[in-house]
């Protein structure tokens, strides 16, 4: 099971992450999402479960709790959704710009 997990401390490490939802069950992967420029933590991440009764479990356990000083939020991960359209930017008809 695949739990999204917000509001994480911004000094967090994947290990953290990992050692906090170990209480739980086995953790197959945790990771957390960072901003591609700086490298710095975006304050949330996933971890992966390895069945329902230990992510359920994570659920219950650590949803509205403490971790280092931020409550997280922790909830199963929603698939991602397709992205639409061409991604926009640039356009080779000279299109977009200011014209006289």
């Amino acid at each position: 099971m695949k739990l999204y997990v917000g509001n994480l401390p911004y000094q967090f490490s994947n290990d953290d992450l990992a050692d906090a939802f170990n209480a739980y069950g086995e953790v197959v992967s945790a990771t957390i999402i960072k901003d591609k420029v700086t490298g710095r933590s975006k304050g949330f991440g996933f971890v992966e479960m390895k069945d329902d009764a230990s992510g359920n479990a994570a659920i219950t356990g650590l949803n509205g709790k403490e971790l280092a000083g931020r409550t997280v939020n922790v909830s199963e991960a929603r698939p991602r959704e397709a992205s639409g359209g061409s991604g926009g930017g640039f356009q080779r008809n000279g299109g977009g710009g200011y014209r006289r």
